[in-house]
């Protein structure tokens, strides 16, 4: 079924593609990653000042996590839209909606100001910001993997994966920069408002930019067939209909891939400053560069573990990192505990290491699992569904762990488990690397199940 319109376009062009698709996922995960360290750093006490310190804390992360239930809602949303009218469309939707809600969050007033007003404000913003990264992700990756060629679509698709350091380093260098320059009273006070304003310039930008690519050619033929049937008088079901019916394995497969991937990372990149400024009693610009340099590391390895998976496969790599982070979460904290700089460097960047190795080939791996008529939906489902039960709750179930028990060791246990999870739902699934994701096109006449079968016998 492959179709010359699949035919990677010109280098030049699909690496402005993939530009463009990094810069987008790089402001918006800044705007995400951003509310997280705010969480972690001073929106206890700037919204919930008058709960202690461990309470203020938690109450943070809670309108952190409640933001991740907004995003299947997104996933759905933007994936039938997508599925629908195209890539394209919906992600400058997602960019326009999720930097007009980070700006918005710098200007919500304080609890001293406006009372309980000022944490129901910062939560439906945060609601907002998690509607919008429910269809950005999906939409994203899709646009790159559907322009590029089988044979290096892990290396292509992996890009986009960078964003997610990208951006946290970004806001992380921003917090890291005013808390050197700021007094923590002035921090508390205005200083963390600013980087949140700043992503109303990143946007401009980020929109400037992915205006600026085409509908893969793959979704144009797809769409052109869709036209066709239509013409025919040939009735059509609605994406998330479809996906469930003829997909409903690969949303279970995606969503077990994704719990050590998600868990882990917010324990790495979120939790560790909590832990490592409350519970330890390091400062904050220390706890920060230490992030800093960990996501820059993960940036530089992304693409390396996503050409890896093209050489090896999508699933040795990612049983790698989903091992790796699972044991690595003891070293983790005892690496933390000796408050030393280095210490605190090593831990970070080697459990990011791990976390590359999943989130590399994820991109692709989720890609080629789905039909393209039903693909934004289906990746876009399969990976926020399970970021209401991984990431959502994994900062506030890590401090209320170690506030219950004063140690670390049932946080290390919490990943294990979750490592766990991931391990045995990648191991149950197919080797998609190869696959040619024209070939994936939904037959009218045969089931979802003998669809996957064959599909999966000629890749």
């Amino acid at each position: 079924m492959a179709s010359g319109t699949t035919a990677p376009p010109p280098p030049a062009g699909l690496r402005r593609i993939v530009a463009a698709s990094l810069i987008g996922t790089t402001i918006e995960w800044y705007d995400y990653f951003l509310y997280g360290s705010a969480a972690a750093l001073v929106f206890g006490r700037v919204f919930f000042p008058e709960s202690d310190p461990l309470t203020g804390t938690l109450l943070s992360f809670l309108t952190y996590s409640i933001g991740f239930a907004a995003r299947p809602i997104g996933a759905v949303v933007f994936g039938h839209f997508g599925d629908r009218l195209g890539r394209k469309k919906l992600l400058v939707i997602s960019l326009l909606m999720m930097g007009l809600s980070t700006a918005l969050i710098g200007c919500v007033p304080g609890y001293d100001t406006i009372g309980v007003a000022a944490p129901v404000l910062l939560t439906v913003l945060r609601l907002v910001q998690g509607f919008a990264l429910g269809g950005e992700w999906g939409g994203a990756v899709l646009l790159v993997s559907e322009h590029g060629d089988a044979k290096r679509r892990g290396f292509w698709a992996s890009w986009p994966q960078g964003g997610a350091p990208a951006g946290n380093l970004v806001a992380v260098g921003v917090l890291s920069l005013m808390t050197t320059v700021l007094s923590d009273d002035a921090f508390d006070s205005w200083g963390w408002r600013v980087p949140f304003l700043l992503s109303a310039v990143l946007v401009m930008i980020g929109l400037w930019i992915r205006l600026s690519v085409d509908e893969s050619p793959l979704f144009k033929e797809a769409l052109a067939k869709a036209e066709q049937r239509k013409a025919e008088q040939r009735a059509e079901q609605l994406p998330f209909v479809a996906v469930v019916r003829d997909h409903w394995r690969d949303i279970l497969v995606a969503m077990g891939a994704r719990m050590a991937e998600n868990i882990s990372y917010y324990v790495i990149t979120a939790f560790v400053l909590t832990y490592c400024v409350d519970h330890l009693g390091i400062d904050k610009q220390t706890s920060l560069n230490a992030v800093l340099i960990g996501s820059a590391v993960q940036f530089c390895l992304i693409p390396l573990f996503g050409a890896l998976s093209d050489r090896v496969g999508r699933k040795p790599v990612y049983l790698v990192g989903a091992v790796g982070v699972g044991l690595w979460s003891w070293a983790f904290f005892a690496l933390l505990d000796t408050r030393s700089f280095p210490a605190l460097v090593l831990a970070v960047t080697v459990g990011l290491i791990f976390h590359s190795a999943m989130y590399a080939p994820q991109a692709a791996f989720f890609s080629e699992l789905f039909a393209t008529r039903m693909r934004y939906t289906g990746a876009s489902i399969g990976a926020q569904l399970s970021s209401v039960a991984a990431g959502a709750p994994a900062p506030l179930i890590a401090t209320a762990l170690l506030g219950s028990y004063g140690t670390s060791t049932p946080v290390s246990v919490y990943v294990a488990l979750a490592a766990l999870i991931t391990v045995t739902a990648v191991a149950a699934a197919r080797e998609t690397r190869g696959r040619d994701l024209a070939a994936i096109e939904p037959d009218d006449s045969a089931t979802g199940a003998a669809r996957d079968r064959k599909t999966a016998a000629s890749a």
